[in-house]
């Protein structure tokens, strides 16, 4: 009887310590920070100038572009990572260190992922800067740069809308919305999958 108790004992330590491995286990996973992906949204605020505050998208080549702190590498890393390096961007603008807060305001469509099979009833293509719906934009096949324009929502009040840029491979094609207005050949161009629309910050007096 005393050697039953004892194996009883015995076991019931091992299935103690089996459960606290798997909390642990879990538990370390689930501390495991996210790490950012390319198609993902990331939204930045900053405490002491609101005007910072945007969304932006993480392009194809895993960066994302900020009036002041300019283009830098997001892909890869965890938030707190991005957010770190705002911020140090970011403190020769301000008399003390500001306070940069980062997340992730949409995820990345997993449908979007090299190698899937058939081919898209939509196509996408991304946007970044002063667009007023920064992002993925999922639009059909045969879609116009102007009619893109229009599903973005426009621009923001800083954009540079003469300094546009359609980011297409290696290939940078320069868009100038003043003279898409005016019925420039521009305005029919038509997108393709993976463009990327790029709305730039208006400078000082532009």
């Amino acid at each position: 009887m005393r050697r039953f108790s004892a194996w009883k004992t015995d076991n019931l330590w091992r299935i103690a310590l089996l459960w606290l491995a798997m909390a642990l286990g879990i538990k370390g996973a689930m501390a495991q920070p996210y790490h950012i992906r390319a198609g993902d949204v990331l939204r930045i605020e900053v405490l002491e100038d609101p005007e910072l505050n945007r969304s932006v998208l993480v392009t194809p080549d895993g960066r994302i572009s900020v009036p002041m702190a300019g283009t830098m590498r997001a892909s890869g890393q965890p938030i707190e990572a991005v957010q770190r390096g705002l911020a140090g961007r970011l403190a020769a603008a301000f008399t003390n260190p500001p306070n940069v807060f980062v997340s992730v305001e949409r995820l990345a469509d997993p449908r979007l992922d090299v190698g899937r099979a058939g081919a898209p009833e939509l196509i996408s293509v991304y946007v970044m800067g002063e667009a007023n719906s920064p992002g993925l934009l999922k639009i059909p096949p045969g879609t116009s740069v102007l009619q893109a324009f229009a599903a973005m929502g426009g621009f923001t009040k800083f954009a540079a809308i003469k300094r546009i840029q359609l980011r297409r491979a290696a290939q940078i094609v320069p868009l100038n919305y003043r003279q898409i207005e005016a019925g420039s050949q521009a305005a029919h161009m038509k997108l393709r999958e993976g463009d990327v629309i790029v709305v730039p910050q208006r400078r000082l007096f532009e």
